[in-house]
Formats: structure tokens, C-alpha cells, sequence
């Protein structure tokens, strides 16, 4: 089962924002990020036999890890499509929780494309990375979790890839607490569900250059999409130097390992892209695992 994980704060952002800012610290789940909430609901809800078939999956690092524990806790074999470039720390990971692991380079196909023909030799079912009902479900608990620990929230922020964590957060806030602004957060490199909820229509981008890896999705999905139109209140992007100005203040000021894609939410009030002055904010830290060469190189 996914651990309950801590709401931090810290004087000093709150001093730097004009704000009180909560900090739901996912980088503290079970493999260090908001993924397993949705891989453990999902795997644990398949039929016997699918259970016997094994799960794949295609992810670039957090979701495969996440599937891996998963199956490992439930005695599921697993299989993950991975691009060749994804951080080794992320790789290494996944297999040491049992994972069977295919690399493929992003720029020769799909994974989409790769993962079905997988699938359909091996006769394995494959639960997405977020376009799935129990992932999103899964995902959602997470804001369930804050708003339990912090009631009366006026603002929640959430990083946006293709869009479970922020569609599941929000359809479990406006349940909880409709009054609260329902915020997502994207690299300016990688603006698709942005641009998708400002024209209404599905927008696309390919292999987009960003640090914030669990961001690179391609488009929003099929489910996550119409649940971003109806529950979030509003898209913002944010550039890659400001996501790392936020993961080097956290890093260095409230001594949290969070890595690009979870300082995506902080970022977008830390660098007044967004401002809320006087609100009590929450902000989702989806994930802590970053290879510390990697980050040395960053905060030079």
C-alpha cells in the first residue's frame, strides 16, 4: 500500500512568496514519487488472469519503477518500455525491484508502437502511464491525503505531464472543497495540455527539450483531457532555468531531494510566474529521484 507522506513548510518560502504554502512531499512515497499510489490501485484490481499474463508498461522512469514495486508486492512479472536516454538512476531502480526492462530509442519509434507489439507476443496487459481510470484514481489521492492535513486550501498546485496526478487532484479537490483553485504546471518547452485546455482542442508536442523528464509526455490522453476542461481552473508554464532556481532553493533551504519534475509546481510561484499573495497554498512534490551528477551540473 502507498504511505501516507508529509506536508512540509518553510518560513522562508512563505516570506519569499507572500504566502502559506504547504508542500505535499511525494518524493518521500514508496519509490520516491506519486506514481505508485496509481500502479499499486491499478495492478491490484486486475482479474486472475491477467495477473498471470504480467503488466507492461512504457515510461521514462517514476511510472516503471512504480509498476516494478507494484508487481513485486503482488507477485505480478512486469515489463517496461524505456527510452535509452532515460536517467540511469531511474533504470537501475526498476530493475532492482524485479522489472524486466526493454530500451528503445525515441527518435526510431514509438513506445506506444513497441509496447503493443510486446504485449501482444507476450499476452500481457498494459496499464499506461496515466491515461487509465484506476491510475488517475490512484493519483488523486494524493490531494485526497492534503486536504485531510491541511483543510481550507484556497490554491493547489500540480505538475502536468500527461495529466493523472493533476486530473486526479483535481476531480478529489473540487470534491472535497470546490472553493479551491485547481492550478497545473508545465514547462514552457512542453506546453501541450497547456495549450489543449486554452484552445479546448488536444494539442501535441514531440520529445520536447526539458530537464523535467516526467513531463516529455507527448499530449494529454484521452481520459485525463476532458477531466482537465472540467475540474482544473487554470495552465501555467514555467522555463527550465526557474525550475531550477526552485529545486536548488528547496534542495538548499528546506533540504528536500526533489528532482526537476517535482519542483514544477513550486516553480511556478517561486519564480511570481504565478502570484497568490496572502492564500494558503498547497503544492504536490511528485517525485525525488534525480541522479546527484546530474544535479551538481544544474546548480553550477
Amino acid at each position: 500500500m502507498a504511505h501516507v507522506t508529509p506536508v512540509h513548510t518553510s518560513r522562508s518560502v512563505n516570506e519569499h512568496v507572500g504566502a502559506e504554502v504547504f508542500f505535499k512531499c511525494e518524493n518521500f512515497q514508496r519509490v520516491g514519487a506519486f506514481k505508485f499510489r496509481g500502479a499499486y490501485n491499478a495492478l491490484s484490481q486486475l482479474s486472475p488472469e491477467q495477473r498471470k499474463g504480467g503488466v507492461l508498461t512504457y515510461s521514462s522512469g517514476n511510472h516503471a519503477q512504480a509498476i516494478a514495486l507494484a508487481g513485486k508486492l503482488l507477485g505480478i512479472a512486469t515489463l517496461i518500455v524505456m527510452p535509452d536516454d532515460s536517467p540511469e538512476i531511474k533504470q537501475r531502480a526498476t530493475r532492482g525491484y524485479g522489472a524486466e526492462i526493454v530500451l528503445y530509442n525515441k527518435r526510431e519509434r514509438t513506445r506506444e508502437e513497441l509496447g503493443g507489439k510486446l504485449a501482444r507476443e507476450r499476452g500481457m496487459t498494459i496499464i499506461p502511464p496515466y491515461d487509465h481510470a484506476d491510475i488517475i484514481a490512484g493519483q488523486g489521492t494524493t490531494a485526497l491525503e492534503l486536504h485531510e492535513q491541511v483543510p481550507g486550501l484556497d490554491v493547489l498546485l500540480a505538475p502536468c505531464g500527461g495529466g493523472g496526478l493533476l486530473s486526479g487532484c483535481a476531480v478529489a479537490t473540487k470534491a472535497l472543497n470546490p472553493a479551491c483553485e485547481v492550478i497545473g504546471v508545465e514547462p514552457a518547452t512542453a506546453d501541450d495540455a497547456t495549450r489543449s485546455f486554452k484552445k479546448g482542442e488536444l494539442q501535441t508536442v514531440l520529445n520536447p527539450p526539458t530537464i523535467a523528464d516526467g513531463a516529455r509526455t507527448p499530449s494529454l490522453g484521452e481520459l485525463t483531457f476532458p477531466l482537465l476542461l472540467e475540474y482544473v481552473d487554470e495552465m501555467v508554464t514555467v522555463p527550465d532555468t526557474s525550475i531550477v532556481a526552485a529545486m536548488r532553493f528547496l534542495w538548499e533551504r528546506m533540504k528536500l531531494v526533489v528532482e526537476p519534475t517535482g519542483a514544477l509546481a513550486y516553480a511556478a510561484i517561486h519564480s511570481s510566474k504565478l502570484k497568490r499573495k496572502g492564500k494558503r497554498i498547497g503544492v504536490i512534490i511528485s517525485g525525488g529521484n534525480v541522479d546527484v551528477a546530474g544535479v551538481a551540473k544544474l546548480f553550477v
